[in-house]
């Protein structure tokens, strides 16, 4: 580990993020056709799911533009601005720190105009052109580990011959050595063990399971990106829109490892975890004189008014 290198805060183009309590990013999927949001799909609906996920205790806004499910066709860039832009305006409005889903370095440039902090690269942050974005802004940068393009899938049980955490601690010193070169101090790195991307449910869970040796090894902050994904659903054989408890498992889980970024779809629902699990452990204080009101005690009868 460096000197100087600290898993409880990350260094991004709006300034220094305090990771001492995890963060929780919230995920808006600003495209037409996101795997597991449904409804409408409106640039005005987007930016209402800005605004509950920060009401709902949001510290990052996620921003994508374009689905990363491989059975979708790839977008050109002018396209995925224009999706991005308003939803990434509305969150800076609220004064969330926004992070930007893309690997296309000209999406990258618009939105960190617009006045994103964060570039979460899904390619594994290898491209010239995107560092040279990235380090003209002072970004912060989610570098996530991968072996496929992106929109790629592979499942290949030998892809890792010594072992998937192995491949990653050689993957994240290449990939922050280049990042050092092209002026992205290692403060400004969250590391993304990349659930489901080149990995088959087992290399995904083996992956997890190395967390704490990338934060020895590299003494940067981990963004657990674990919500909806496909190892939970093969786990449980539930759709996406039904992995909510396992999603919270896995969160436990890393939690318990040492990540400190947990890239979520159902912010409430976390944050609610989160505060159950602080009061459990003696994180926060609990005040004696804390009681349940009567309004959430107990449901109403069915079929009564509730107003």
């Amino acid at each position: 580990m460096e000197d100087g290198n600290d898993v409880g805060s990350v260094r991004t183009a709006a300034g220094r993020l305090s990771l001492e309590r995890p963060a929780i990013v919230g995920v808006v999927n600003a495209t037409p056709d996101s795997f597991s949001d449904e409804g409408d799909r409106t640039e005005a609906s987007f930016v209402r799911k800005v605004t509950d996920h920060v009401e709902a205790g949001a510290t990052v806004i996620e921003v994508g533009g374009e689905s990363n499910v491989t059975n979708r066709p790839a977008i050109d860039a002018e396209e995925e601005v224009a999706r991005v832009v308003p939803v990434v305006e509305a969150a800076v409005s609220l004064g969330a720190t926004v992070s930007i889903d893309t690997y296309k370095p000209e999406v990258a440039e618009r939105t960190l105009e617009a006045g994103a902090a964060i570039v979460n690269d899904i390619s594994g942050s290898s491209r010239e052109e995107m560092l040279a974005v990235c380090a003209r802004h002072g970004a912060g940068m989610v570098v996530m580990h991968t072996e496929v393009p992106p929109k790629t899938q592979r499942w290949d049980e030998d892809l890792y011959p010594d072992g998937v955490v192995a491949r990653q601690v050689e993957f994240f010193a290449e990939r922050l050595e280049g990042l050092a070169e092209a002026g992205i101090e290692s403060d400004q790195v969250v590391l993304d063990p990349g659930p489901d991307f080149g990995k088959t449910p087992l290399q995904t869970i083996e992956s997890l399971r190395g967390i704490p040796t990338l934060i020895e090894e590299f003494g940067r902050p981990v963004m657990l990106a674990v919500s909806r994904k496909d190892f939970v659903g093969a786990l449980t054989e539930r759709r996406p829109r039904e992995r909510a408890a396992g999603t919270l498992a896995a969160i436990g889980f890393g939690l318990d490892a040492g990540a400190r970024l947990l890239r979520v779809h159902d912010v409430a629902g976390t944050a609610d975890y989160l505060r159950v699990r602080e009061a459990l452990l003696g994180e926060v204080e609990v005040s004696p004189g804390l009681r349940i009101s009567d309004e959430v005690r107990r449901e109403p009868p069915a079929g009564s008014d509730r107003s």
